[in-house]
């Protein structure tokens, strides 16, 4: 199985097993072949390495902030995929995010996150999952916010962290 699919596979084992309780959780962690799904039970968001995490979105805001699609992408690898919040088309490589930002940027974005719960699976992955609040200005200056959940997946790479995964929707409910 490829390295990603088990980080994944580790993700969602362990957030089946959060939600059954913390007595089936610590069990199964205990007992789990994958050291990294072991690993992923027994960080919590308060752990080691969530601030350098947390830490991540400002430098993402701050590529926002440049109004520079290229700028934004570089927080991305290159083989990473992007579940936009404002359009209905999966991005699957660099080409395609900075296409979505060019159109995004045009919004004047400014996120803040409202909840955020990072999990450190590792030395080189991490998820950051949580809610964000959008603030958008369209070109006659009018704002209007958007209230979204995300799901940002990192990988270590060369020493920098670079988001693998970004999904992000806006709230089902007003």
């Amino acid at each position: 199985m490829p390295r990603h699919h088990i980080k994944v596979a580790a993700v969602v084992a362990s957030a089946v097993l959060m939600a059954t309780g913390p007595a089936a959780y610590a069990a199964a962690a205990t007992h789990a072949p994958n050291s990294q799904v072991r690993h992923a039970a027994t960080k919590a968001p308060q752990d080691s390495g969530s601030e350098e995490i947390r830490a991540q979105f400002d430098l993402w805001q701050a590529a926002l902030a440049t109004g520079d699609p290229e700028r934004v992408a570089d927080r991305y690898a290159p083989d990473a995929v992007l579940v936009p919040t404002m359009s209905n088309r999966i991005r699957t490589d660099r080409d395609g995010i900075v296409d979505y930002f060019k159109h995004f940027l045009a919004q004047k974005p400014e996120a803040r996150i409202t909840r955020s719960v990072v999990r450190v699976l590792d030395e080189n992955s991490a998820v950051d999952t949580g809610t964000y609040r959008f603030t958008l200005t369209d070109e006659n200056g009018s704002e209007r916010t958007v209230d979204a959940r995300y799901t940002f997946v990192y990988e270590k790479k060369a020493g920098n962290w670079l988001m693998i995964n970004h999904h992000s929707s806006a709230m089902p409910e007003g």
